[in-house]
């Protein structure tokens, strides 16, 4: 049987995994990571469906259409079936702000529905106070604690291996596997030395505001999505910035922006703050790589940089990835 060792245990490590053993039942697969759901960068994210071209340099838009579109064929499947609420899915009326127009985004014509809104719906909102468009978008929220805790619920209903350890060297799977995924993220940088991958630091909070039932998606580091039980309310961008301990001036600076936008977020209660570290890379990294060593050889695929649209992106990369985990495969004659 087939070998495949996945490193990281994070949205798209795990939905690499899991893709690995729907296209490739004759496989054993492995996952190996420090932190399996809570730890991840995934697990604290608001995670909207609204991936856009923004987060997406260097990649060609009929490739990116193609991750965009199978993700949305998986959220939306299971978001309109009866594993939606076991899943943390939930489908959400978003407003989408913005101080300029904002001209046939990626997932336009993906979503439920994409409605731009009037003057005079911009007004009866109270949002042309700081925004000059606004736009009425049906999509998916998700609850990334739940949802990752379901996708791994599967991987292991389904003979998947969950080895918990950090990764230090990859030569120690070298005659391990047939083919070593990596989905690290910023781990890339010092697995397999890779200086195009860097952090943008986030941080959110999550509040007791059962009222708020929508999203609010704006151009000025603000929005509101809510989950499960709480509502994630951010956020900030920070480049090359490293410092995963909270701000508290980053924390007022959220909360003030974003009961501008929604006053009555106003006097919510922060259940909790949190911070992570999104992995950017120009452009986000799907393909395989030999790695040759004397006599030696490891086949690699990867799968990171995803940065902000991780969640959103996770499906349709890992479904590349997988493919191309198939064919290293049969090459190899393991198949």
């Amino acid at each position: 049987m087939a070998r495949v060792v996945v490193i990281g245990a994070g949205v798209v490590g795990l939905s690499t995994a899991v893709n690995i053993q729907r296209q490739i039942p004759a496989c054993h697969v492995t996952i190996v990571a420090e932190d399996i759901v809570d730890g991840t960068t995934s697990v604290g994210a608001g995670a909207i469906f609204r991936p856009t071209a923004d987060y997406l340099p260097g990649v060609d838009k009929e490739r990116a259409m193609k991750w965009i579109r199978d993700g949305w064929e998986h959220f939306s499947s299971i978001a309109l079936s009866e594993h939606a609420g076991p899943a943390g899915l939930a489908i959400t009326p978003s407003f989408m702000l913005s101080r300029t127009e904002i001209k046939d985004p990626l997932y336009k014509d993906v979503v439920f529905t994409f409605h731009e809104l009037s003057k005079d719906e911009m007004r009866r909102l109270g949002f042309n106070q700081h925004f000059n468009y606004g736009y009425l978008v049906t999509t998916i929220v998700i609850t990334t604690k739940i949802y990752l805790a379901w996708l791994l619920k599967g991987f292991q209903e389904n003979g998947g291996i969950i080895e918990k350890k950090r990764v230090s060297d990859i030569n120690e799977f070298q005659g391990r596997c047939d083919v070593l995924v990596n989905c690290s993220a910023l781990g890339s940088r010092e697995l397999f030395g890779d200086k195009n991958i860097y952090p943008n630091r986030g941080q959110l909070l999550r509040v007791k505001a059962p009222w708020i039932n929508y999203s609010i998606y704006t151009d000025n580091d603000a929005y509101i999505i809510p989950n499960q039980d709480l509502v994630a309310v951010g956020g900030c961008r920070e480049d090359k910035n490293y410092d995963k301990s909270i701000n508290e001036m980053d924390s007022k600076g959220i909360i003030e922006r974003c009961c501008k936008i929604c006053p009555s977020l106003k006097g919510a209660e922060v259940s909790s703050t949190w911070v992570g570290l999104r992995p950017i890379r120009s452009p986000l990294r799907i393909e395989k790589e030999v790695i040759r060593d004397k006599a030696t050889k490891l086949t690699v695929v990867h799968n990171y940089g995803h940065c902000s649209d991780g969640i959103a992106l996770s499906w349709g990369t890992a479904l590349e990835a997988a493919s191309i985990v198939k064919g290293c495969l049969q090459s190899q004659s393991k198949l």
